[in-house]
């Protein structure tokens, strides 16, 4: 199992966001990993970091669909790649009805419908460099050429069976969030190889990320998540698989306890099939920059020995 880092999304700069990419690669992890929230364009950062860096790779989890025409989305993603010779990993997502309905005023309608047709124009644009593609949502005839660029890795958000069957036919995996072990293992895992498997396509993807605090005092730890990641057990797409792990909220999933205990974890989570998983941080405690610490260098500790 591959271990990156997820970066926060906030940061004074930037700058400072780029140079905690080249910390993350001087540090030995396999991937840095950038959500799209409200502040950074973050395949925008991830170009930037790209000529800082030299091994790493870097990828989104995850860029939202519906404000971005899947034209867009490919040329904007094989310029990243070309910025970062072949480092970058394109992780897509439908975001949230709240967000797209009540926030940017667009329709959620058959979300579903609405990936199939994207990755069916995104896809051979990124891959050929061409699309002829007529459906409901979308028509396009276009042609894409970037000096530089090539095909990468493509993923989706994935947690319900219809999107783990796009995932598995059309793309290179998932990225999954709040989703515990025991889903993985018995959910994503079985129905996006499946799906990949008929589809006559490799054995895909699958990064996790779960919030992640190696400290001696789980309670707190738990306390903590179940405050700074309350959000996500109120969204339906979060709420249906932390119900299916059998948990209440996000603080149940959430990875903390000692170095050994948080190893563990780590563990089963590559037991369970992921491949990949990025790790967004968390304080516990009174001196966030030690709690902070003591995690990564746990972290770091794990690279390629899991």
């Amino acid at each position: 199992m591959r271990i990156g880092v997820m970066l926060p999304d906030r940061a004074p700069s930037v700058d400072a966001v780029v140079d905690a990419v080249v910390d993350i690669e001087r540090d030995g992890f396999d991937s840095a990993w950038f959500g799209q929230v409200f502040t950074w364009d973050v395949m925008t950062v991830a170009a930037l970091a790209g000529p800082r860096t030299s091994r790493i790779e870097i990828g989104t989890s995850v860029v939202p669909t519906y404000p971005r025409h899947p034209f867009v989305m490919a040329q904007q993603a094989m310029t990243v790649q070309a910025a970062t010779h072949g480092r970058f990993t394109l992780g897509i997502g439908l975001s949230h009805a709240p967000v797209i309905e009540q926030m940017w005023g667009m329709s959620y309608e058959k979300p579903a419908r609405h990936m199939r047709e994207y990755l069916s124009v995104l896809r051979p644009l990124i891959d050929e460099g061409r699309v002829g593609f007529s459906g409901e949502v979308y028509k396009t005839a276009a042609g894409l050429q970037v000096p530089g660029g090539s095909p990468m890795p493509v993923l989706i958000a994935a947690l319900a069976p219809m999107m783990l069957r796009i995932a598995g036919e059309l793309t290179d995996g998932t990225v999954t969030w709040m989703t515990g072990a025991k889903t993985i293992e018995t959910h994503i895992v079985p129905k996006l190889t499946a799906a990949a498997h008929e589809a006559g396509r490799p054995a895909p993807r699958i990064a996790a990320g779960l919030p992640i605090a190696v400290t001696d005092d789980v309670a707190a730890a738990k306390e903590r998540a179940a405050k700074a990641f309350v959000v996500y057990g109120q969204l339906p797409n979060y709420r249906r698989v932390l119900d299916r792990e059998g948990v209440e909220g996000p603080a149940d999933v959430s990875i903390v306890g000692d170095e050994a205990s948080v190893e563990r974890q780590l563990r089963a989570l590559a037991s369970a099939g992921v491949t990949d998983f990025f790790a967004p941080m968390f304080p516990v405690g009174d001196d966030a920059q030690a709690s902070l610490a003591r995690t990564r260098a746990l972290l770091q500790s794990l690279v390629g020995k899991i």
